[in-house]
């Protein structure tokens, strides 16, 4: 079975990127995540089973994590 994979995009409040990143990294579906300089502090990477885990499990439960402020989702094509 062929796996979704997408890039998230997260903006976190200053000065919390590390401690968002930590708890962005115990997720099931992460594969990896890196604090990183630009629009956007931190970008995850994801994996599951359909896109559906992806969006919702991941990218509804980083939205609800104290410290993020905005996310964008991209899903993998190829």
């Amino acid at each position: 079975m062929n796996m979704v994979r997408a890039f998230i995009m997260v903006k976190t409040a200053a000065g919390r990127a590390t401690a968002v990143q930590e708890r962005i990294q115990e997720m099931d579906a992460v594969l990896d995540a890196h604090v990183v300089a630009g629009k956007y502090d931190i970008i995850v990477e994801a994996e599951a089973e359909e896109v559906y885990t992806v969006i919702h499990t991941v990218a509804t439960d980083l939205n609800e994590l104290d410290g993020v402020v905005d996310t964008r989702t991209y899903i993998c094509l190829e």
